[in-house]
């Protein structure tokens, strides 16, 4: 590899009882003068704290964050170093992939994550797809990103009254001040899906409570979309009274369709992942938009998760050995 190759700094939270960080080895491995490669363990209780603290102590040019889980191949810094010979390209990053040995139900998750039905452009995050682009913070996951380490302090760091989508915000600004995103499809990391139904649903609510906290926050034009499940919510509510009323057949038209865009993406999902997980899959994107949709109410209506009580700030920043 060429000496001339920036430093990097490996950031990986963790909570602080975590016993096996999976992230560190992989880490160590990747393919990168050892002169040059940092790696920052950070714990805590708080990502975005923990994250801001080590940004204002690595000492690389770029930042690598994973989350502890998050498992790269080798060469992933220097299929993203190339980007940033672009000097409008602030941020680059990859999807989160489900690791082809895990288990049954997480390869179905898999399914749900990746399909264009529940996830909209954001499956971009958890599939390889299309060709390397310019894209907006709907399609980059903090759990495999690498960004400008001098850009982030600049804008101030992560939102720490944010957790999740501090990375949401961040990036949306980065974009507002001219900056690039920039997303590879081969920029990928192994990381495994939630290891139940029950699991994989808080998580769909807790993103859709994060995304309206955002929204509340730093609201822009792009997170109009993520209006559309917590209206299916309200719809879903609202014909039960509407049948009663005797608003039968106009009522049920909606739901109807939406079936038929079920199916559709049943179809499609079999194409590649096959038709015993597609099935399966169904009604977990049924899941999906109600579970995402209370959850961006929970966020809309309800108090910010840090307004009145501070994030814990309590962190330990341990440098590994390469």
């Amino acid at each position: 590899m060429r000496d001339d190759v920036p430093a990097v700094t490996v950031v990986i939270p963790a909570p602080p009882d975590l016993s096996e960080v999976v992230a560190v080895p992989a880490a160590r491995a990747l393919h990168w003068p050892a002169q040059k490669l940092e790696i920052l363990l950070v714990r805590g209780r708080h990502p975005a704290v923990q994250r801001n603290q080590a940004l204002r102590q690595a000492r690389g040019e770029l930042i690598y964050f994973l989350d502890s889980d998050s498992i790269p191949p080798p060469d992933a810094l220097q299929r993203a170093w190339r980007h940033f010979a672009d000097p409008a390209v602030q941020i680059v990053g990859g999807p989160s992939l489900c690791p082809p040995d895990a288990p049954a139900w997480e390869q179905v998750f898999a399914v749900v994550l990746a399909s264009a039905l529940a996830f909209g452009p954001s499956r971009a995050r958890y599939a390889r797809v299309g060709q390397v682009r310019t894209t907006s913070e709907k399609q980059l996951i903090l759990c495999n990103l690498v960004a400008r380490r001098q850009t982030l302090l600049d804008l101030g760091g992560f939102d720490e009254l944010l957790y999740p989508n501090e990375e949401n915000a961040l990036m949306d600004l980065v974009q507002r001040r001219g900056g690039k995103l920039v997303y590879d499809p081969d920029l990928w990391v192994w990381r495994r899906p939630r290891h139940s139904v029950a699991a994989f649903a808080r998580m769909v609510m807790t993103y859709g409570r994060g995304r309206a906290e955002q929204f509340r926050r730093h609201p822009t034009p792009g997170s109009t979309l993520n209006f559309v499940p917590p209206l299916f919510v309200v719809y879903l509510a609202a014909v039960p009274v509407l049948l009663a009323v005797g608003a039968r057949a106009w009522s049920l038209l909606p739901l109807g369709l939406y079936g038929l865009a079920v199916g559709a993406q049943t179809v499609v999902s079999a194409r590649r992942h096959g038709l015993v997980r597609s099935l399966q899959a169904a009604p977990l994107v049924v899941l999906t938009h109600i579970a995402y949709g209370l959850g961006f109410w929970r966020g809309f209506v309800g108090r910010l998760r840090w307004a009145t009580t501070p994030p814990p700030t309590d962190v330990t920043i341990e440098r590994i050995a390469i």
